[in-house]
């Protein structure tokens, strides 16, 4: 049964509020509509697109920005950062991102993000990978929302830090990674 436009759309601002990552797709099958129905519903309410919310939230969250390299050059879209200690972000996978033979992420999508990452969450102008240690855990597919988390580990080596990043779809464990990352600066 489909609810009248005007529920539909109370429910989709309160689901949007509640979980401000959902995707256009997501919202669809959840309220049984098209993806169309549901962009026409977010411009009706002025509710912006998922990478702008991502965006915006960051924004909001942020009171650091990332030093080490662009954010345009940061594979993913990060959500939170707390400079030298820890960072998180969202990558989609989407077709350009899989085999065309299997809707397989291609394993350089999820180890660029986990890098650029581990870069970003550096408080130095320049930083480095000198060394990752990564494995792959299980695959990625078409569709599926991959969450880095970097944390930042102490070190003893003179201008070295340890990144470790964990990536997950839906909490599962899906990739790990160790970064030895060169800092100009200790």
């Amino acid at each position: 049964m489909r609810l009248p436009k005007r529920i539909r759309q109370e429910r989709l601002k309160a689901k949007i509020e509640e979980t401000p990552f959902i995707t256009d797709e997501e919202l669809a099958k959840t309220f049984s509509v098209s993806i169309q129905t549901i962009r026409l519903d977010r411009m009706e309410l002025a509710i912006p697109e998922l990478r702008e919310r991502i965006k915006s939230v960051a924004k909001d969250q942020w009171n650091e920005t990332v030093k080490s390299l662009p954010l345009d050059d940061v594979i993913g879209e990060i959500i939170d950062l707390e400079l030298d200690k820890r960072a998180i972000s969202i990558l989609d996978i989407k077709k350009d991102h899989v085999f065309t033979r299997n809707d397989i992420a291609r394993g350089h999508h999820l180890f660029a993000q986990a890098n650029s990452l581990a870069v970003a969450v550096i408080d130095d102008e320049l930083a480095l990978t000198e060394k990752a240690d990564i494995r792959f855990i299980r695959q990625v597919k078409q569709g599926e929302r991959v969450i880095a988390k970097a944390h930042v580990q102490p070190s003893e080596r003179r201008n070295r830090t340890l990144v470790m990043v964990d990536s997950f779809v839906d909490q599962e464990l899906v990739f790990s990674g160790q970064f030895t990352m060169y800092r100009s600066t200790e």
